[in-house]
């Protein structure tokens, strides 16, 4: 099967091609957990659970790694203020983020490090970059010599003699260049490690390039994800350690997913309109959040209006119903749902292989629940299709994560469901709606 995914490095299409044979190497950049998270943050969750869910499907073993950020200025603040130790405030964000990311119908990922269980390697880390000239210590702060890294900017397109103009807004006399970026700030507030430069806490930027060396062996990974606001400066100087410690970009493929807006509008908290996912997932269910999130493609922004959540419902509703029936039909006929893969599930496939197109997957998806409603309605079914078509729609539900099980019906609402179909071919209406209601009331119809 030939896979393309868009790579943020190359802004173009690649041959997707891993490391290791089948083995897929991903790591996203996870939360800064102080606060619950809001609908944007669900974002990555769902695009890189999707992307997972199809590699594994296709035949890859994927190990996939998305931190928390355990140790941030906003964390201090925010334990001051809900009066809390730093570790009790991230133990329960930690717990209502896993939460909210079952909800949303993702997986938890394979690792989940937290970026304090990492210190002694990250002090070590920078520690390197120092000794080898790319980093150099003033007063207890530790900074990266962004002169050294002659493509830097290559990731988000940013220019480097613009960020100089930029950058003297907020001059730093102790950095020897206003591009350089801190590795370690020293500190008197909040949790703090011993370190070759006194006491202090590393800068957000090393961390997560301490964990991808930690967890996955080799000087790159298959994929680096995360958000697009993420691509600078984060991700950038991301690989500027990279390039100063391995002389690599640290990924092979970068992808990165477009924003949640409202109404069109960018989702912010200086605007007002931030929306918190448990929120969300209680008000609408995580099945219709994540199906407005994969009606767009993952480099889309996806807009959550109105009309969007109730297209979304729409669809969430027919699905349920079409598999339901689906399910009852072939039970009342004692047909058993065959193992394997199904046949009809290859355009599905190819769109999710053509950089991650849940848009068009979601097509094929509709074109798939068009066809078993046939089959459920007609009068002389064909079971052989109609088994086939609910494997495919039992896979699709798997890759796409849409939270809707198989049900096992039992032997009274099977009799019903004969009966009701047997009164519609007698033309005996009423006893079919009176049928039809008793079933609605069983959640069947």
């Amino acid at each position: 099967m030939n896979i393309k995914f868009y790579n943020s490095l190359s802004n173009s299409l690649e041959d997707f091609q891993t490391i290791q044979d089948k083995k897929v190497s991903m790591y996203v950049c996870g939360p800064t957990v102080y606060n619950y998270p809001h609908i944007g943050n669900m974002r990555p969750v769902v695009v890189f659970d999707t992307l997972r869910r199809f590699l594994t499907y296709v035949g890859y073993d994927v190990t996939y790694v998305s931190n928390y950020t355990d140790v941030d200025d906003k964390i201090i603040k925010a334990a001051k203020q809900e009066g809390k130790s730093e570790k009790e405030l991230t133990d329960f964000y930690i717990k209502e983020f896993e939460k909210t990311v079952k909800g949303i119908g993702s997986q938890v990922p394979t690792i989940t490090p937290r970026v304090t269980e990492y210190m002694d390697k990250i002090i070590a880390y920078i520690d390197n970059l120092v000794k080898i000239g790319a980093a150099y210590e003033k007063d207890g702060d530790v900074y990266f010599r962004v002169e050294n890294i002659k493509d830097y900017g290559k990731l988000s397109g940013i220019n480097v003699d613009d960020l100089r103009v930029g950058a003297r807004v907020e001059e730093n006399s102790q950095k020897e260049s206003p591009l350089d970026f801190a590795l370690w700030k020293k500190t008197e507030e909040g949790i703090k490690w011993d370190s070759p430069w006194g006491k202090g806490r590393p800068g957000w930027h090393t961390e997560c390039c301490v964990m991808i060396d930690t967890i996955f062996p080799g000087d790159h990974i298959d994929i680096h994800g995360g958000g697009y606001d993420l691509k600078f400066p984060h991700h950038e100087n991301e690989i500027a350690q990279a390039e100063a410690t391995h002389h690599s970009k640290i990924a092979h493929f970068w992808m990165h997913n477009a924003f949640i807006n409202f109404g069109n509008e960018k989702m912010s908290k200086s605007l007002g309109n931030v929306v918190l996912a448990k929120d969300m997932i209680a008000q609408y269910s995580g099945l219709v959040t994540r199906l407005v999130i994969l009606n767009a493609h993952y480099r889309q922004a996806v807009n959550f209006t109105e009309e969007t959540v109730k297209e979304a419902q729409q669809e969430a509703q027919k699905m349920q119903m079409a598999y339901k029936q689906a399910a009852l039909k072939l039970q009342s006929n004692k047909i058993n749902i065959e193992e394997g893969k199904p046949t009809y599930i290859g355009k599905f496939i190819e769109a999710l292989a053509n950089d991650l197109n849940t848009a068009n997957a979601l097509a094929e998806l509709y074109n798939v629940l068009k066809e078993i409603n046939q089959q459920i309605r007609t009068k002389e079914t064909d079971f052989k299709v109609l088994n086939d078509l609910f494997k495919t729609l039992t896979d699709m539900f798997y890759v796409l994560g849409l939270d809707i099980t198989y049900v096992k019906f039992d032997d009274n609402i099977s009799r019903l469901y004969e009966e009701y179909l047997q009164s519609k071919e007698n033309k005996d209406f009423a006893k079919s709606d009176e049928i039809r209601k008793l079933l609605t009331t069983k959640g069947v119809m």
